[in-house]
C-alpha cells in the first residue's frame, strides 16, 4: 500500500504543473512560480514517501 505522502505529493506535484501552465497562459509570474513551488514541494513528500514504504517493507 502507497504511503499517505507519495499520494499527496503526487497530487501537489500535479496541481504545481497545472498551476504554473495557468500562470504562463495568463502571463502571472507569480502564479508560474507558485506551481513550480508546489512541483517541488510535491516531489520531496513523494520521496519522503517513497523512504517510508522501502523502510515498512524492509520491517
Amino acid at each position: 500500500m502507497a504511503d499517505h505522502d507519495r499520494i499527496e505529493g503526487a497530487a501537489k506535484n500535479m496541481g504545481g504543473k497545472i498551476k504554473e501552465a495557468a500562470g504562463k497562459v495568463t502571463g502571472d509570474t507569480k502564479l508560474q512560480t507558485e506551481g513550480k513551488a508546489d512541483q517541488v514541494e510535491g516531489k520531496v513528500q513523494n520521496a519522503v514517501g517513497g523512504v517510508k514504504d522501502s523502510l515498512r517493507d524492509k520491517g
